[in-house]
């Protein structure tokens, strides 16, 4: 039997990158699978993919899902290659089906005309970047070793000032070297309506840099209490909010934290049907599943040992994290990150401690807010209970700003 329908469709239109970012774990990782791949979807991968999403929308009735047009960098493969595909995926599924389109971009080829192409085909632009300021972004060059601060920047800002509404927002990758708060002040400059911080993807037998005292756990407390404390909604952390909205006891969509049914699935270059990217930060081969478009459904992935391992929700845990209070919050911490090798997935999350860290943080900052429910680590699990009734969470943040892609 199937299990919970993907909703979120991530389609690599270009497999390579114009930037040649050091610490990238897509392509200097231990995964080699791109090398051999083309570097363009080719237009009968591209139309037998939107084929099989409408397919799996419709034996699904799905009444909404996320189109994540991905790369590499995906405008080296056109813009209007890019609206073309989507126009289709939105003529195929059924009628009354949302496509929630969504591009992940470095930013650094983005012009007046390209944002003016996207934003005319309902196409939302997302962008990676390490942080507001060049001295942030060292470590993401080109191929010759030239710094892609500056056509970052110039691209982020024409996506704010000429289609801001079709500006999702930042994904941002956690550098524990960096002063946390002014890494948040910097990415406000470049007027974000959503920010997203992911943890460096790492994992037991690769573990990830500055790994040691909770210190990722700590950085994001510090930027969460600026975010808190500002008196105004500067603009969305999408971390956050889910961590507030699990707290009070309301589901959650990010791959991160809770335990809602993993729901994403990729659509290699040369249509393979591959788990999400950040597995391959384990191990060359993590994401294969020996599927494709053209002789496979999306249901058949739906079947796949490891995706159906992957969904299993609780069952899939390591036994203390299945006895840890935090668990409805938690989820277990983000699949990837829970690698050993020779043990699999079944293990906490190597974040485990900062995980508790930023979570019993942020539940007492929530129970401050109401007399009947004390700032401890229990009240992680009284906090829903004693703070409905005052506080209404954060509206969750756009398909753009999921944990999709490889930023």
């Amino acid at each position: 039997m199937s299990g919970q329908a993907f909703r979120q469709f991530i389609v690599k239109m270009h497999g390579r990158c114009n930037l040649a970012c050091t610490y990238c774990y897509l392509y200097e990782g231990p995964d080699r699978t791109w090398r051999t791949r083309p570097a363009t979807a080719a237009p009968d991968v591209l139309d037998r993919t939107a084929a099989r999403i409408a397919e799996h929308a419709r034996a699904h009735s799905l009444t909404d899902l996320s189109l994540v047009l991905h790369g590499g960098e995906p405008l080296l493969a056109g813009v209007e290659t890019l609206a073309r595909f989507t126009d289709l995926v939105r003529d195929r599924v059924p009628t009354g089906c949302t496509v929630h389109a969504v591009v992940q971009t470095n930013a650094t080829l983005l012009t007046a005309r390209r944002l003016a192409v996207l934003a005319g085909g309902g196409i939302r632009i997302s962008v990676s970047l390490d942080g507001g300021r060049a001295a942030h972004n060292a470590r993401r060059v080109d191929h010759a070793g030239r710094p892609s601060w500056p056509a970052a920047a110039r691209g982020a800002l024409l996506a704010a000032e000429h289609a801001p509404a079709a500006y999702a927002g930042i994904l941002t990758v956690v550098d524990a070297t960096l002063d946390p708060v002014e890494t948040y002040e910097s990415l406000l400059n470049l007027r974000p309506p959503a920010l997203n911080f992911l943890l460096p993807h790492g994992n037991w037998s690769a573990p990830p840099p500055h790994w040691a005292g909770a210190r990722h756990g700590e950085w994001l407390c510090a930027v969460f209490d600026r975010w808190w404390d500002a008196g105004r909604r500067e603009t969305r952390v999408r971390l956050f909010e889910e961590c507030l909205a699990l707290l009070l006891g309301m589901p959650s969509a990010t791959e991160s934290l809770g335990l809602a049914p993993f729901d994403a699935v990729v659509v290699e270059t040369d249509g393979s049907i591959e788990q999400t990217d950040s597995l391959k930060s384990a191990y060359d081969g993590a994401a294969h599943t020996g599927l494709d478009v053209f002789r496979n459904t999306f249901d058949d992935a739906l079947r796949h040992p490891a995706v159906a391992a992957r969904q299993a929700c609780t069952a899939a845990l390591a036994p203390q994290c299945s006895a840890c209070p935090l668990l409805t919050v938690c989820g277990g911490g983000h699949y990837a990150h829970r690698y050993r090798a020779g043990h699999g997935f079944r293990n906490p999350s190597v974040y485990c401690a900062d995980l508790q860290r930023l979570i019993r943080h942020i539940a007492a900052r929530l129970a401050a807010h109401t007399p009947d429910a004390a700032p401890t680590a229990t009240a992680v699990r009284t906090a829903p209970a004693a703070i409905a009734g005052h506080a209404a969470p954060a509206p969750h943040s756009p398909p753009a700003l999921r944990e999709g892609g490889a930023p």
